[in-house]
């Protein structure tokens, strides 16, 4: 779908499919003023801006990040199954950062929140009255023992975080379906981009190898790092069931220590928290919370694995992220999950993966995120109190096989927020209404009305 036919049909219908709200209204001018100065061009950054050039009068933007191209990240799991081609799922950066926006082609390797002003690789100095935090997360190929994101492949190991990752999966796979034998799929303990991207691509992995007529050949085993392969009760009951059926192994629990791809071993620690009780010296009694760890070590043929991933450096050196609770340890950006304003510094607004929020870190949660941002931006500006409340809205659309998807919409408790029109539907389970969403309008969705700040 090209801009010319999403623009003349894909909007309407986006509008009706458009999970999470619709398209953006008109909306009156705003002449307030401030350097603003953006941290990040990804979905976040470039989408911010669209729509602050749309709501400014005279507005003075700039945004930094070093990327040549715009990535439609959640496509990498098509790409891994077979579905997207590579090209589809980018466009070079310069026809997403909106015009009249400043792009400084850099990156940030220090932030000062106090003195307002960011310093870049380049040594450029920035300095700002308002900053918009939009720089993604890191992830940390150093916390795998054995691999790195250079060596990707190696002894059949493969991520799909990565966008040459992604590529090189796809023939393993086949190769897999072909010859048989054991895949082995993994997640990561830390909060992490796209949840559900590992499970999808093992069930698509067994789809693809009952379709071939090969399932009796291949051993299909998931390892999860929590306690649970999902954590929200509407969807996570028929998840575990396809699993069931399907016969994938579901081990939880675990989290990858090391790979070594010369003899194709993933080594694992399981954890289990055990509560215990101690004496001290003068006879009282204390209950204490004890995790046991015992090293595991699986052989696979076809290894899929995610790194840990955590808030970028320069935002724990700045002092952004949170410094106690969940979200401290990987350095999460210490934000008000309403109003994503940062709880220290009110000229600083901060919304996708690097924001410290308990929802999951997807797309579908940013394009909910933005019209609040944006408009609790505009009011500080003005003086104002940020009134505007984000309910912690995310979708995962969980792919079960090539043609349905489980299309898990929900908010911060967990509770499900379902959006016409599939409040019509049993979303419980997997619908080839979902897969239709996901496959043929989600992207057009992304790159020609979420980018453009039309939605």
């Amino acid at each position: 779908m090209n801009r010319r036919t999403f623009l003349k049909a894909g909007v309407g219908t986006a509008a009706v499919l458009g999970i999470g709200g619709g398209v953006m209204h008109h909306l009156n001018m705003v002449d307030a003023k401030g350097r603003i100065l953006i941290i990040g061009g990804g979905a976040a950054g470039c989408s911010f801006a669209a729509r602050l050039m749309r709501r400014l009068s005279n507005p003075d933007i700039t945004l930094i990040d070093p990327a040549d191209r715009q990535y439609y990240q959640p496509g990498f799991t098509f790409i891994a199954a077979g579905i997207f081609k590579p090209d589809e799922v980018w466009k070079p950066m310069s026809k997403c950062i909106p015009s009249g926006v400043k792009w400084i082609k850099d990156s940030v390797i220090e932030l000062d929140p106090v003195k307002q002003t960011a310093r870049t690789a380049g040594g450029q100095m920035v300095e700002y009255d308002f900053l918009v935090l939009t720089p993604g997360l890191q992830i940390n190929w150093d916390k795998v023992e054995g691999i790195s994101r250079e060596t990707l492949g190696q002894g059949n190991a493969h991520c799909i975080y990565d966008f040459m990752g992604a590529q090189r999966i796809w023939p393993a796979i086949q190769e897999l379906v072909a010859k048989g034998g054991r895949g082995v799929f993994t997640d990561t303990y830390t909060k992490h981009k796209c949840g559900g991207a590992p499970k999808k691509i093992c069930m698509l992995t067994e789809h693809l190898a009952r379709k071939e007529g090969k399932r009796d050949g291949v051993q299909l085993d998931y390892f999860c790092s929590e306690k649970a392969l999902y954590d929200v009760p509407l969807y996570t009951p028929r998840l575990l069931q396809i699993y069931e059926e399907r016969n994938i192994g579901l081990e939880v629990r675990h989290r990858v220590k090391g790979i070594d791809t010369l003899a194709k071993k993933v080594y694992l620690e399981h954890y289990e928290k055990v509560k215990e009780t101690q004496t001290d010296a003068q006879g009282n009694e204390t209950e204490v919370e004890r995790e046991i760890v015992t090293p595991r070590v699986e052989d696979y043929d076809l290894l899929s694995f995610v790194p840990p991933q955590s808030a970028p450096d320069f935002v724990r050196n700045a002092g952004l992220s949170w410094t106690e609770g969940k979200l401290a340890k990987d350095g999460w950006a210490m934000v008000d999950k309403k109003t994503l304003v940062h709880l220290a510094y009110p000229n600083i607004v901060c919304l996708g993966d690097v924001a410290g929020i308990p929802t999951s870190k997807t797309s579908s949660a940013i394009r909910i995120q933005l019209p609040i941002a944006v408009d609790n931006l505009l009011s500080i500006m003005q003086g104002k109190e940020p009134t505007k409340e984000y309910n912690g809205y995310a979708c995962c659309p969980i792919v079960t096989d090539y043609g349905h998807v489980l299309l898990c919409e929900f908010d911060y408790d967990k509770n499900p927020d379902i959006t016409f029109p599939f409040t019509l539907q049993d979303m419980s389970k997997e619908q080839a209404s979902a897969w239709m969403l996901k496959k043929h309008f989600l992207k057009p969705m992304f790159f020609y009305g979420m980018l453009n700040g039309l939605m």
